[in-house]
């Protein structure tokens, strides 16, 4: 981690996390099932850009039914305190949200190494 923070609002964090979303392919889009986005803006920063939380698609069988939503949470501070300008939180925003996602369609974090997204 370095020493300076990248200063951004809430809301500008937010809105780059909107965009990371909606630069995806609409097929994907609409492929996402019972899944919500989120951003932490309060966890302390640390080394975890986000966390998946949930059962992926994957391994949803005909049980699946009546549960709450998978959940992706963005970390804010973990981004902005490892970055150094606004463009690379940007690059870094929308890396963690394929990042997220794909763990949403059921790729590993091995596979998304292997893919240059880990």
């Amino acid at each position: 981690m370095i020493d300076t923070m990248v200063a951004m609002t809430t809301e500008r964090f937010e809105e780059l996390v909107a965009a990371a979303i909606d630069s995806l392919p609409e097929s994907l889009g609409r492929a996402m099932e019972n899944v919500s986005v989120s951003v932490d803006p309060f966890a302390p920063a640390g080394r975890l850009f986000g966390l998946y939380e949930g059962v992926p698609l994957t391994r949803r069988g005909i049980s699946y039914s009546a549960v709450l939503p998978d959940r992706i949470t963005i970390f804010m501070r973990s981004i902005c305190a490892s970055c150094r300008s606004d463009e690379e939180v940007t690059a870094a925003v929308r890396k963690t949200v394929v990042h997220e996602i794909a763990h949403h369609f059921g790729i590993d974090d091995a596979r998304l190494a292997e893919l240059g997204w880990a």
